[in-house]
């Protein structure tokens, strides 16, 4: 199991400075998955996490220009500005989510 993160938007503002198309915020999605059996018995389970995270202001000397952000970048962005604690975080959050959905700790229905 490892976590996948995707980025679901990029925010920009079309002009900082002398800088045009500047991304401001990034929306990310992270995501791991264990299956359990096989076959028409196979059990998915499921953890995730989502959020936005405001980017540090655009420099000139190292800015990319939006139409050739990414997918990597964004990503790598997203997590330098989350910083790795968090992302230690959500990417543990997610392992519970997955262990909880596996074993139970809360039952909810009705007992007939």
């Amino acid at each position: 199991m490892a976590v996948t993160w995707f980025i679901s938007a990029l925010d920009a503002t079309k002009t900082i400075g002398s800088l045009s198309d500047v991304v401001t915020t990034i929306h990310w999605r992270a995501m791991d998955k264990e299956t359990i059996g096989s076959g028409d018995s196979a059990v998915d389970h499921i953890g995730s996490a989502y959020g936005s995270i405001k980017v540090a202001d655009a420099d000139s000397s190292s800015f990319t220009a939006y139409a050739d952000i990414t997918k990597d970048n964004a990503i790598a962005w997203a997590k330098a500005a989350l910083g790795s604690d968090k992302v230690t975080a959500i990417e543990t959050k997610i392992a519970a989510q997955i262990t909880e959905s596996k074993t139970p700790t809360v039952t909810s229905g009705v007992p007939w």
